[in-house]
């Protein structure tokens, strides 16, 4: 009885977060390992899930990096990487759109539907969901401190969300599940950096909160510990002192956006732990890093 009586209690924990959340959205940025161990990806869905049958509404932004790696080796197609971004010719790009949009983002899908989810799968594409433009990788390559400035190809940033579309599956009850690819007005595919997609998305929804799966604890400092909190105002100056580097840049510039656009938080957090978005949203420690 006393283990049962336990149960209930974690219940009642979560009851104040569930209803300070209920009717709003999430989006959640889903990359790195929790996409690819398998017990992650199920406690993913089932966290996705339980969201929206507590009347959250969770909007999902994947990547898909080591997938289309993979098949560009299979296809004997080099991939080079700058400043952290793949450089992205026309074949590289029909690839990327081949994997993003027809593999893994029906994967996702399934993975959600499986465990009594009711999602939907998209691309930028859809319903002019993104508006690309082609990155200005000069400004760019200079601003993370790259070796070489090379053209990226077509590597694309967001220059504008239209969410129509991924308010009217919100509204039918369905989880949109969105791959990384936009149009540009010139009509051409273009490859985006996910968590600027997540941040476009969030801020254009005005969602309540944005949550960044990664695959280390969240931000640390110059002697490796964990930044539980950040203020947004503090995050230029973390990146101009080298505290935020690498891959973590366009995360916080996403949350950076997103808060910018009235997005409540930003978090980012270990998607390698189990259960972790569940952890963040519902308990009163949290996990990671938040950015207000």
């Amino acid at each position: 009885m006393e283990k049962l009586i336990e149960k209930v209690s974690t219940l009642l924990e979560a009851l104040p977060y569930i209803r300070k959340f209920y009717g709003k959205t999430v989006v959640i940025k889903y990359g790195g390992n929790a996409m690819v161990n398998e017990e992650l990806k199920e406690a993913f869905a089932q966290d996705v899930v339980l969201l929206k049958y507590v009347g959250i509404n969770p909007v999902i932004v994947h990547g898909g990096g080591p997938q289309i790696g993979e098949l560009l080796k299979k296809l004997n197609i080099e991939s080079r990487f700058v400043g952290g971004m793949r450089v992205t010719d026309r074949e590289t790009m029909n690839v990327v759109e081949m994997v993003l949009v027809g593999k893994v983002n029906k994967e996702i899908v399934k993975l959600i539907n499986s465990h009594g989810g009711n999602a939907v799968g998209l691309s930028g594409k859809d319903g002019n969901l993104i508006v690309a433009e082609k990155i200005d990788y000069r400004k760019y390559l200079t601003e993370v401190k790259a070796p070489e400035i090379i053209d990226l190809g077509f590597v694309g940033k967001v220059k504008k969300v239209q969410p129509d579309i991924v308010m009217k599956l919100l509204e039918s009850k369905f989880i949109p599940v969105i791959a990384p690819v936009g149009m540009g007005e010139d009509m051409e595919a273009y490859n985006i950096n996910a968590d600027l997609v997540a941040g476009g998305i969030a801020a254009a929804l005005k969602a309540e909160k944005l949550i960044m799966l990664t695959d280390v604890e969240g931000i640390k400092d110059k002697e490796g510990k964990l930044i539980k909190s950040l203020d947004r105002k503090d995050l230029s100056d973390l990146i101009s002192r080298g505290v935020i580097s690498g891959g973590m840049i366009p995360k916080v510039k996403a949350c950076e956006r997103a808060l910018t656009a009235g997005v409540s938080k930003a978090h980012i957090i270990d998607g390698r732990v189990k259960h972790s978005i569940l952890l963040e949203m519902f308990t009163q420690e949290g996990i990671g890093t938040e950015i207000i």
